[in-house]
């Protein structure tokens, strides 16, 4: 039992921050409709400045993502504006194709700049045990998780209480409406793109003290990321955080009990039987779906 427990505990902390990549990842798709292949080299590329500012500047992570955060949200206007905004209208296929392209670009680009090997932050008070019942998790790990569930509550309320949150909202839900009653669609579809790039980030900076970066490392949480989503129900935010929970227990719990080597098999198994089961995700097609999604 104790086993079970600890394991148990690791899993959802670590799937706090795959909620947090994969919320990033649903405001971009519900807002800005771009299926963006290259999410998980926006993660990279926030482990590679947290490692480099440690490495440098022995500045904390836990400081440092306030100087990343806005810098990647710039990244992402950027990349809304000048890459994906001119493609706007063209089909879904070719908006895959170029973020599929720029995920290549930016995994080849890190190999360039930082070789193929792994690094890692180490940044000794994360890696500080606290053993509560039995049950030990480092205080990396447990940061990372409060400030994950801090980060999409406080993004939840955005959404529903504020003026930004119901604009992009009425934007996911209807583009061409919302631009006829006046709503510069362009300049919002920036704010989201930059919005779920910082968002995004973070969850790269919080992760980056007890996961090692690597040019390659994106791919495996772009995948993560959109198993999440789909288990969730595509723009929700509530079942992006449940659907990350979810997946870390799994991945945790089979690579505990069965084999490391088989916890990405578990997650895919888990998500075709979703898939089979209930295609639009555990929390899609709901009747509550406009009072937690993006809908």
């Amino acid at each position: 039992m104790s086993l079970f427990l600890q394991a148990l505990v690791a899993g959802l902390l670590l799937g706090g921050v795959y909620a947090l990549i994969a919320v990033g990842l649903n405001l971009i798709f519900g807002v800005v409709k771009i299926i963006n292949f290259a999410h998980g080299e926006f993660v990279m590329m926030a482990m590679y400045a947290t490692f480099w500012m440690w490495s440098a500047w022995n500045l904390s992570p836990y400081l440092s993502i306030f100087i990343i955060t806005p810098l990647m949200f710039v990244f992402g206007m950027a990349l809304q504006r000048f890459i994906l905004q001119p493609m706007q209208n063209s089909s879904p296929t070719m908006k895959i194709f170029v973020t599929l392209g720029l995920s290549i670009l930016l995994q080849n680009l890190a190999l360039v700049l930082f070789g193929g090997q792994f690094r890692s932050t180490q940044f000794p008070w994360g890696e500080k045990n606290v053993t509560v019942f039995g049950v030990s998790a480092t205080y990396g790990r447990i940061t990372a998780f409060v400030v994950a569930l801090v980060l999409v509550a406080v993004l939840f309320y955005v959404m529903k209480k504020t003026l930004i949150g119901k604009v992009l909202r009425a934007l996911a839900e209807d583009r061409e409406t919302a631009g006829l009653i006046g709503i510069p669609v362009k300049n919002y579809y920036l704010v989201a793109m930059g919005l779920g790039t910082a968002i995004t980030a973070i969850a790269g900076v919080l992760i980056a003290p007890f996961h090692s970066v690597f040019p390659l490392a994106g791919a495996h949480f772009t995948l993560l990321a959109f198993v999440v989503v789909v288990l969730g129900g595509l723009g929700n935010m509530v079942g992006s955080l449940v659907g990350g929970l979810f997946l870390g227990a799994v991945e945790t719990l089979v690579g505990t009990y069965i084999d490391p080597a088989l916890q990405l098999v578990a997650v895919f198994v888990v998500f075709i039987i979703v898939l089979l089961a209930r295609p639009q995700g555990i929390f899609g097609g709901s009747a509550s779906n406009a009072e937690v999604g993006l809908k």
